[in-house]
């Protein structure tokens, strides 16, 4: 047995080293294949033998980098594609390309963001479509709410923020929030209300018959309250706001069709009012700034500001949150942008003329024994004649010489600046400025070197602001430096240094250029040697002198001209100016004049002007009677009062209930019902069963 074991292991060692050298072969081939098929734009395959190579011999570094690069150069040309279908409008040909980039690259983030961004282009396109439908059909709220809710989405819709422009336009009415929008149709039914001093609850009741609206009373409401109203031609809504407005009240939407009436302190405010959290993701805006809009105009104080994400959380009343919401919109708009086209030319020209005989300023005579140094004796002095005496400092140089030297120097800088932004353009060189410091010591001194850079060129500072007007003003600082000279000291090295500069502020329409020139530099030097006297004659001075002439000139020109890229968007009127409630509520007024659809006149009976009569003194005056628009009040309840007596004015202290004046023909004969507190109701449809 133990034979059989040790026999068996150098076989097994051997089908193990063979199957290895075989996957190693079968991983190889795969790979160059793979090559094969990417040289020749068969990336699909190619992906396919990597992925063999890989699974064959998952430890080869070569193999997964191959892989690597194949499939994210393949998943990169499919989001193009994408992108390009998607910016067509082919939508279907683009969600194809999205899949093809998760198919080779599963975890590829930008083909899983292209597959969101088309699922809600397709959700977005449904709501436009249906909140175009809502608009045909009149129903405003409706088509608001389906703008809303793609906007809340995707603040850039152009679509579906110039349809909500639009709607904005030829609504009449505010928007209602979306807890109020179900019971749009019933506020907006016509009414009429004349009460005097007339319990707050019969009202309610009234409006409630003929609206369909049901009132639920806080324990809190006083029940003996009273009120006086008056309205013609007006709506439910502002009935119901006036009421409330008026006697101290405050409401909530239970459901389609009921609303809570409780008083209006801080105490049944905290307890009824539903609050509503918002969290606004910013495009542009900065989110400070907008939690401070929200803290200053709104006064809200349950505002959270993420910086990292640029997004403001608020927690309010939905009338504060619609608020914010429009003031968001305000803010959260691009910045302006503009693109300056700068030219920079410096023109060099330099003239140079050498002309005339340099003849020699000093003639030198010496012994020409005792050469080596030795003093001369008074006897050697005496042996002196011309050929021991030399000569020093003969030679005449004849100049001319003209150099003429002309240079340009051109930077044509683009630059893309944001509103009130500050942009720099630096074109030169940076000069190293050596100090050396000597630092005292126990020891002795101690030096150290420091080096600072000085940029020596061409630096150009702007500040845009752009205006309404699409005109645009700029902030230029404009410097051109020139090393002059090198001072080299004892323990450092310095430079000297020409600049000139030029700060100015102007302002230009888009597209409009302008030129700043004027800085020049001029410089003309003549330096010579001369004969004197003969030396200064005009022409034949040349033959006994020399004279350098040096004429430099330079001139800097700024050439500048401005491109808007985004201007500033102007909001809509309807958007810049808006109602915003009391100082205690944002709860808006509402719009009291009715809607209703065009009709032709119809002829009315001719009626006697209604005449306004007191009741006689001591009869206490009844609540004057609701009615539709445009239906005769009934007879009121209780003693009438005789018609056609002095006018009011007459009867100080007296109120006075307006009655309409009889028909022309007199009606039949009517049973006078017995008195009682309760007003006749708006008309025998909205009467309660019985009576």
């Amino acid at each position: 047995m133990v034979r059989f074991r040790i026999r068996a292991i150098p076989a097994f060692a051997a089908v193990l080293c063979s199957a290895a050298l075989l996957q190693g072969c079968t991983a190889q081939r795969a790979y160059q294949e793979g090559n094969a098929l990417v040289a020749q734009q068969q990336v699909g395959a190619g992906l396919a033998k990597y992925r063999e190579a890989v699974a064959a011999d998952p430890g080869n570094a070569l193999y997964r980098a191959a892989l690597l690069r194949a499939r994210d150069a393949t998943a990169t040309r499919l989001v193009e594609q994408a992108e390009r279908e998607l910016a067509a409008g082919r939508i279907d040909a683009a969600r194809t390309a999205y899949q093809q980039v998760l198919e080779v690259d599963p975890a590829n983030e930008r083909g899983r963001a292209g597959m969101r961004q088309i699922e809600a282009d397709r959700r977005h396109s449904a709501l436009f479509e249906a909140a175009r439908l809502d608009l045909e059909k009149k129903d405003v709220e409706a088509a608001r709410q389906k703008l809303g809710a793609i906007l809340s989405e995707r603040p850039g819709h152009e679509g579906a923020r110039q349809l909500l422009v639009e709607l904005d336009e030829k609504a009449a009415v505010p928007a209602a929030s979306s807890s109020e929008a179900t019971l749009a149709a019933s506020f907006r039914k016509p009414i009429s209300l004349e009460f005097r001093d007339a319990p707050l609850r019969q009202v309610f009741e009234i409006i409630a018959r003929h609206s369909g609206l049901n009132f639920v009373f806080d324990k809190d409401v006083r029940s003996d309250g009273r009120t006086s109203i008056f309205l013609k031609n007006s709506t439910v809504e502002a009935a119901v706001h006036f009421l409330l407005v008026t006697n101290q009240l405050e409401r909530q939407v239970m459901d389609g069709n009921t609303i809570l009436i409780y008083p209006n302190s801080a105490a049944k405010l905290k307890e009824y009012q539903e609050l509503t959290v918002k969290t606004f993701y910013l495009a542009n805006a900065d989110a400070k700034s907008i939690a401070n809009t929200f803290k200053t105009i709104l006064k809200s104080r349950d505002v959270v500001v993420d910086e990292k994400l640029n997004l403001v959380i608020l927690r309010d009343s939905p009338e504060a949150v619609k608020l914010a919401t429009q003031l968001v919109a305000l803010q959260d708009v691009a910045e302006p942008e503009v693109m300056l086209d700068v030219e920079v030319l410096e023109i060099k020209r330099s003239r140079i003329m050498d002309l005339g005989v340099a003849w020699p300023q000093s003639l030198g005579f010496a012994p020409l024994i005792g050469s080596s140094g030795a003093p001369i004796s008074i006897d050697e002095l005496r042996g002196l004649n011309s050929s021991v005496i030399g000569v020093t400092g003969v030679r005449a140089t004849v100049n001319a010489n003209k150099t003429d030297s002309d240079s340009n120097t051109l930077a044509n800088p683009r630059i893309r600046v944001r509103n009130k932004e500050k942009a720099k353009v630096v074109i030169g060189d940076k000069v190293p400025n050596i100090t050396t410091n000597v630092s005292p010591a126990t020891t002795g001194s101690f030096l150290s070197q420091s080096i600072n850079y000085v940029d020596v060129g061409l630096t150009l500072n702007v500040e845009p602001t752009i205006y309404l007007n699409n005109e645009v003003g700029i902030r230029i600082s404009l410097e051109v430096s020139n090393l002059v000279d090198t001072i080299q000291t004892e323990n450092a090295v310095a430079y000297r240094i020409g600049t000139r500069s030029a700060t100015t502020m102007l302002q230009l329409k888009d597209g409009e250029n302008q030129v700043l020139a004027g800085l020049i530099n001029s410089e003309d030097r003549s330096s010579g040697s001369k004969v004197p006297g003969v030396g200064n004659l005009p022409i034949l001075g040349r033959l006994f002198g020399s004279t350098r002439d040096t004429d430099d000139k330079t001139e800097i020109v700024l050439s500048i001209t401005p491109h808007l890229v985004r201007t500033v968007q102007r909001p809509p009127a309807g958007a810049a100016e808006f109602s915003a409630g009391t100082e205690s509520s944002f709860r808006r007024r509402p719009d009291t004049a009715v809607r209703l659809p065009t009709a032709q006149p119809t002829a009315q009976p001719a009626t006697r002007p209604a005449v306004p009569v007191a009741p006689p003194l001591g009869q206490p005056a009844t609540p004057a009677v609701p009615s539709v628009t445009g239906a005769p009040l009934s007879q009121p309840i209780g003693t009438a009062p005789a018609p056609y007596t002095v006018p009011p004015s007459a009867q100080p202290g007296v109120q006075v209930t307006p009655i309409p004046a009889p028909p022309a023909t007199p009606p039949a004969t009517q049973p006078v019902p017995p008195p009682g507190p309760s007003p006749l109701l708006a008309s025998p449809a909205a009467r309660p069963p019985g009576q």
